[in-house]
């Protein structure tokens, strides 16, 4: 427990931190996007075996001085000891408190992709790397380690007060434009700049600790292992305190309050009595200095800003389509944030995770409600529905115009969601969130699925866009397998897919997987002034043919007058119109999907597909290239001549000039 031997300890530690900075950034940017989880967890076996038989070579040969014996005077090192730990355990519960605010809106910034993620991790990590091998150079000079430690959580303060600024006010009106290189390259210099000082310092904190706790004779493995555990329990209290409580009960504005308090709270602890008394000519004197210091945190803790809402709202696209827009909600919730705006032309926007989830929007109300109406029509007689994602609740309220159904389930995981949706939204979503028949489930939707044995008659799927990290399990083939498990004999599934903002080997991926579960499915195009826009994947558990005239009396009946009007209101409001949505089928793509990667739980391979495409705008062409291998289905469509004729020309003018 020399100090030289402490300073080793500290360097250990950077090093171990900077193998944990290759292998997030090897898993997140290589071996996940081109392998899967197998593969990169056999990758992580092969080292820790390496590192195992190097160990036990150098355990061979190096030498080792059994510890001394215990110490006698335990008392003076219980007192002057837990003033330590306590602080490095503030520490531990400021660092994974900070990644977790820091990350949600950083991540509104970058995008949240799997990408971007890594990236934040990886300079997290690197701070903590560069700090502790500063710290430990400290540790082996003359400098008093409890003082040095102090005042590593003092400057804390001052960190995390720049960091909030930053990520306020000056972060957020970078731009989000360029090539995947250029984006990541930003996003890199983003994390940089918001979260590098005070990760430096957390680093630095960690050797100081260690020295501060050392005990001459005392064994280091001990030493190192007491500190480490303390360092350790305060990091799960963060992590799981601030994710799971502090942001949905306090803010992000709050919470970044509560980290620079806890900061000092530790730096006091580390002064002690130093904090009022200085040794001046030999004299004990009373020092004033600190009042000054005080004042200067309290001002700090009094001025943190709190993230802009067009931040919260629009996310990576605020310099877009920020401006303008009056914000009548916001909320940061325990998994996500969500806003809704107005513009000055009365359109209303719902935001999720700062994306436009849904809209009053022509386009996105005539999408919404052909992921329902769509569904409905193709079952004979629905009587159960399951909506994944509640979002505007405009598709789930479409289910409520439907005279034979009992009972609609709407399975959302984050819980600000649904009563959002039920003020802001009413009209478009028909109250549906006030219907006695609806149950809302506030829970992961494939743990629903894979816990309940309840079967439904449609379930319609409308995740957020598969770059963001996680939404890219809502389409595997696993979770359409689970759908499709939970149909009740005839029923229908329908999926939303998103053409903008990806690329063609992101919405082959989706469509591919999509079929694999249903081959017989069907694509249905949403075009946004005549150009593609998304599509919606419908699959039937016992496919049938559709009945285009049957379908044309259904909505002439007296109970379907609401739903007409429903259809009527998107410019649907006929089995024709309806009908001429049709972009394709399985059975006609097999050569266009022939290169289509599938998405598994195993590879997740969508999110790194879909993440690259933050900036691309290929959306027609996308559509275009699909509509390419779309004719019109004689042994899908039964109709009368006169229908058939009137469909037969609808599906022409969508085609024609593409």
């Amino acid at each position: 427990s020399t100090p030289r031997g402490i300073s080793w300890l500290g360097f250990f530690y950077g090093g171990n931190i900077a193998g944990a900075v290759c292998g997030c950034l090897l898993a997140g940017f290589y071996l996940l996007r081109l392998y899967d989880v197998v593969t990169a967890t056999y990758v992580a076996v092969a080292l820790n075996f390496a590192v195992a038989l190097i160990g036990y070579g150098l355990a061979k040969w190096a030498e080792y001085d059994a510890p001394m014996a215990k110490m006698t005077a335990r008392s003076l090192w219980i007192k002057e000891a837990w003033r330590v730990y306590v602080t490095i355990a503030i520490s531990g519960v400021c660092a994974l408190g900070a990644q977790v605010i820091w990350t949600r809106l950083l991540s509104l910034m970058m995008g949240a992709t799997v990408y971007a993620f890594s990236i934040i991790l990886g300079v997290f990590l690197i701070g903590l790397g560069v700090g502790s091998s500063v710290g430990a150079y400290f540790a082996r000079t003359k400098v008093d380690p409890k003082i040095a430690l102090g005042w590593c959580q003092l400057l804390l303060v001052g960190a995390i007060a720049w960091s909030a600024y930053a990520l306020a006010h000056l972060l957020p009106y970078w731009t989000s434009g360029g090539t995947t290189a250029v984006r990541f390259q930003l996003d890199l210099l983003r994390c940089f700049v918001a979260i590098f000082p005070a990760t430096v310092l957390w680093g630095i904190s960690f050797p100081l600790a260690l020295a501060a706790a050392r005990l001459q004779g005392r064994d280091p493995g001990a030493l190192a292992g007491s500190v480490y555990a303390a360092n350790t329990a305060g990091a799960i209290v963060g992590a799981l305190g601030f994710s799971v409580v502090l942001i949905a009960l306090l803010g992000t504005q709050i919470t970044q309050q509560v980290l620079l308090i806890l900061s000092a709270c530790g730096a006091i602890l580390m002064f002690g009595r130093r904090l009022w008394q200085v040794r001046d000519a030999g004299r004990t004197v009373r020092s004033d200095r600190w009042v000054g210091v005080a004042v200067g945190v309290a001002l700090l803790v009094w001025s943190m800003p709190g993230p802009p809402l067009a931040l919260i709202a629009y996310g990576r696209s605020l310099l877009d389509w920020g401006e303008g827009a009056t914000y009548i909600y916001a909320g940061e919730g325990m998994n996500t944030s969500v806003a809704v705006s107005e513009l000055d032309n009365g359109v209303r926007n719902f935001h999720v995770s700062g994306k436009i989830v849904a809209s009053s929007e022509p386009q996105d109300m005539r999408l919404q409600r052909l992921l329902g109406h769509l569904s409905a029509l193709m079952h004979r007689e629905p009587r159960s529905v399951l909506v994944v994602g509640c979002g505007a609740g405009v598709t789930a309220g479409i289910y409520v115009l439907y005279p034979s159904v009992e009972r609609i389930v709407i399975c959302e995981i984050e819980p600000l969601i649904p009563p959002a949706a039920e003020v802001y939204f009413g009209p478009e979503n028909y109250d549906v969130l006030k219907d006695p028949r609806v149950e809302i489930i506030i829970d992961d939707a494939r743990h629903y699925l894979l816990a309940t044995d309840e079967k439904f008659d449609i379930i319609t799927s409308d995740p957020i866009h598969p770059w963001v990290k996680g939404a890219g399990a809502l389409y595997s083939k696993e979770y359409f397998e689970l759908c499709k498990k939970r149909l009740n004999l005839g029923g229908v599934v329908t999926q939303w897919v998103p053409l903008y903002e990806s690329r063609l080997d992101a919405v082959k991926s989706e469509i591919a997987t999509f079929f694999q579960v249903f081959p017989h499915g069907t694509i249905w195009g949403n075009q946004n002034d005549g150009e593609g826009y998304d599509v919606v994947l419908l699959g039937q558990k016992d496919p049938r043919v559709v009945n285009v005239d049957a379908l044309q009396e259904r909505l002439d009946r007296e109970d379907y007058t609401e739903v007409w009007d429903s259809l009527s209101d998107v410019s649907l409001g006929s089995a024709v119109a309806l009908l001429s949505t049709y972009a394709g089928r399985a059975l006609d793509l097999g050569e266009w999907l022939a290169d289509a990667e599938i998405n598994l739980d195993r590879n997740m391979r969508l999110q790194y597909l879909a993440g690259l495409g933050l900036n691309h705008y290929e959306a027609d062409v996308i559509y275009t290239a699909l509509l390419e291998y779309a004719y019109y289905p004689a042994n899908f469509f039964v109709a009368t001549e006169a229908t058939e004729t009137a469909l037969k020309a609808q599906l022409a003018r969508q085609y024609e000039g593409r």
